[in-house]
């Protein structure tokens, strides 16, 4: 009698069993894939080649396969919290300087500004320079930076409106403005440009109708007056839809000034002032732009991961810079990669090597900010296999049993 038969189905239903539990364990494991044992049935060579007369000598198992289907994506509250919906891997390396794969994407910072796990992998993409141009190419460990965004002086102005037609000529006989006396002149406009230091200079431009279709432009700087008239003549044809005068836009320099509490300001030399938006109808005054490009020094606020993998920081100041943008990576062959544990893979021959790209190109799938890919373990599925399996094992136990029971009746025979 043989108890080959039902001792390789207890070992392999007994490894079903631990892939099923290992499976119900992992079920809330953030970007944990589920496995699947699979059988081969098992013979022996027969000499004279009839295997067609061979009961077969039992099961094996042929390999432990993990299954990559997308899990379900869940909203957090937390920005760094990244899930990714397609193919793609997330490229961590270790502090060994090894690359390991995960799709687990609950990252955070560590005290050196670096994207890290929880096993302290350092989430792997390409930087941005300075100015928060992304430089493709190598790929490297994301860093954030903790310090301060320098502040920018203002270099240009932009400003669009309209200028009513209607209104009365409010130029006095003697050429001039007394911005405290608002019978000189019709409307103004303020916005905040900013000197090298990062100080706020109020533009003020003041709007004097001269003439019909003509206006003098005045302008002054934390309340005084830049110049010594008007910076600007804006005339219009009959239409008013655009200026005749000027067509491009006007330098000024600004000089250095007070604010409210005694802080000087220092001068901004070729301040581009553009006008040339600017109509003239039977309207109401009213500002549509007032844009300028120079801004303050800002504190970091925090970082926000973008659905392309462009990784920006946020300023107090309002402005926001790109520090990089994720790397990911995909294989030919994802059931060759090996396990390690803490959500990662590491890369064999048989899964060949990564094909890398940014988040939405090629096969690779897109990001989800603040979001996580769970488990994709299915534990209804579950349950109902970890009964069959010990049906199964039950059944194996059995044949045990009934051969023991045979070769006894045997041995009593005489």
């Amino acid at each position: 009698m043989s108890f080959q038969q039902a001792i390789s189905g207890l070992n392999a239903t007994s490894r079903n069993l631990d892939v099923i539990g290992n499976n119900i364990a992992n079920a809330g494991t953030i970007g944990a894939k589920t496995s699947r044992v699979e059988f081969a049935d098992m013979y022996s060579t027969a000499v004279d080649g009839g295997l067609g007369k061979q009961a077969g000598v039992g099961v094996a198992v042929a390999a432990v396969a993990q299954i990559f289907s997308q899990g379900s994506i869940t909203s957090t509250s937390n920005p760094l919290d990244v899930a990714i919906s397609g193919n793609g891997f997330f490229q961590m390396k270790t502090q060994d300087s090894a690359v390991l794969y995960s799709r687990n994407g609950q990252f955070k910072l560590d005290r050196s500004g670096f994207i890290v796990n929880n096993q302290g992998h350092k989430l792997m993409g390409y930087a941005a320079d300075a100015a928060g141009v992304v430089l493709t190419g190598q790929a490297r460990e994301l860093q954030l930076s903790n310090g301060s965004i320098e502040p920018k002086a203002s270099t240009r102005v932009e400003i669009e409106g309209n200028l009513d037609s209607r209104a009365p000529v409010t130029a006095p006989a003697t050429p001039g403005i007394d911005i405290t006396d608002a019978s000189t002149y019709n409307s103004a406009t303020s916005i905040n440009a900013v000197d090298e230091n990062g100080k706020d200079i109020v533009l003020t431009l003041y709007f004097q109708k001269r003439d019909v279709d003509a206006w003098n432009v005045y302008a002054t700087a934390n309340g005084q007056q830049v110049g010594t008239g008007p910076i600007e003549d804006l005339t219009f044809s009959g239409t008013g839809s655009v200026p005749v005068t000027p067509t491009s836009v006007t330098i000024q320099d600004i000089p250095a000034g007070l604010v409210v509490n005694g802080v000087g300001t220092l001068p901004i030399a070729g301040l581009e002032i553009d006008l040339t938006a600017f109509s003239q109808f039977a309207a109401p005054f009213g500002v549509t732009k007032l844009e300028q490009d120079g801004f303050t020094a800002g504190a970091l606020t925090g970082i926000v991961v973008e659905g392309s993998g462009l990784v920006r920081a946020n300023y107090t100041n309002g402005r926001s810079r790109s520090i990089g943008q994720i790397e990911l990576a995909t294989f030919s062959n994802r059931n060759g990669l090996q396990p390690l544990g803490g959500n990662e893979w590491m890369r064999t021959v048989d899964s060949g090597d990564p094909v890398l790209g940014v988040p939405g190109s090629g096969n690779l799938g897109s990001l989800q900010t603040s979001a996580v890919e769970e488990s994709n373990v299915d534990l209804t599925s579950e349950l109902v296999n970890m009964m069959i399996a010990q049906r199964t094992y039950q059944a194996n136990a059995q044949t045990v049993k009934t051969q023991d029971q045979v070769l006894q009746t045997l041995i009593n025979m005489r």
